[in-house]
């Protein structure tokens, strides 16, 4: 039976599938979740990641949730190191925390406030500030973080946030994602505000990948845990459309062995009624997960894809996903 987590935007769902549906159980409403994280070593443990209200736990699958009392309110960003279990939450104003106590205590990697390009980091909407809009450690070394800030740039360290690598060359500066390949070290991925890019060096460098796609302002990126050179992206024509809650020009895109992007159409509705805010490649299949808290899969790497059907507690929208 598999189960995934939501972040809605208000709260924290849990889908469990069972008989042929997904049931829908809802925690922390009201709360303004807008990430979430597993710990790949205990998939019973959560954290929640609230737009005011810090970073909140559960160690139940969700069933209670406790306070991990992290320094700063609004979070926009939370992930667990496969390699070590170390804990992160980024922040606005942009900040990264870590904890290796399962979020009992927190430590600031401020180094990340001396870099130079700092003074420039700017959010379009609230310019006055910016954020952590991902943090992506490393699976097969625990000293590795890749992190982007919105809008800011995409920053790399190589010894656990002690120290911190400016933008690297050849990225993307308006990060919204990022995904490192489970199996194959060294490979990176990245969908941003300009376009796609991966690296094959760690993250020390990108390459642009948007030959194909006619939709350039990239949001979400997930990569087959089988194959690094298989990934997708969301995409939509620009920011207005993506978040403007009418028509978000969104597509779902492939790409294969260096070969232009693939527009994936077969099965889904076209055009797409709501952007696709989370793509996420778990227990063998591609989920994607849209505005309007619709949930679809596919399980030919996106040549066909189903809706999910949704049972038990409202979802009406969806804005992360992760895998338990």
């Amino acid at each position: 039976m598999a189960r995934l987590f939501g972040a809605t935007g208000d709260g924290i769902a849990r889908l469990e599938e069972s008989g042929g549906a997904w049931t829908v159980e809802q925690s922390l409403t009201g709360t303004g979740a807008q990430c979430v994280a597993v710990d790949p070593h205990d998939p019973d443990t959560v954290y929640a990641g609230l737009r005011e209200g810090g970073v909140r736990r559960t160690r139940d699958a969700g069933r209670s949730w406790v306070d991990c009392a992290l320094p700063e309110p609004g979070v926009f960003s939370l992930a667990v190191s496969p390699a070590d279990g170390a804990v992160y939450a980024g922040t606005e104003p942009s900040r990264v925390f870590r904890s290796d106590d399962g979020g009992e205590s927190w430590r600031a990697l401020d180094a990340l406030l001396d870099l130079p390009s700092r003074p420039t980091w700017s959010f379009p909407p609230r310019p006055w500030t910016s954020h952590v809009r991902w943090i992506a450690p490393s699976p097969h070394d625990a000293e590795l973080i890749l992190v982007g800030i919105e809008l800011g740039g995409l920053m790399r360290s190589g010894d656990g946030g002690a120290s911190w690598q400016d933008h690297r060359p050849g990225a993307q500066p308006d990060v919204h994602s990022l995904a490192w390949h489970p199996l194959v070290d060294g490979r990176a991925y990245e969908a941003a505000g300009g376009g796609a890019a991966f690296s094959t060096d760690a993250g020390e460098t990108w390459q642009p990948a948007d030959d194909g796609r006619d939709h350039h302002y990239t949001w979400s990126v997930a990569v087959d845990p089988d194959d690094p050179d298989c990934w997708y992206v969301s995409a939509s024509t620009g920011p207005f459309a993506a978040h403007g809650g009418g028509d978000p020009q969104a597509r779902i895109y492939r790409r294969r062995d260096d070969e232009p992007w693939r527009p994936l159409t077969g099965g889904l509705p076209e055009p797409l009624p709501s952007m696709p805010y989370a793509l996420l490649a778990a227990d063998g299949r591609i989920f994607a997960g849209l505005a309007d808290g619709q949930l679809w899969e596919t399980r030919d790497r996106g040549d066909r894809w189903t809706a999910l059907r949704l049972e038990g507690d409202t979802l009406g929208r969806l804005v992360a996903l992760a895998p338990a």
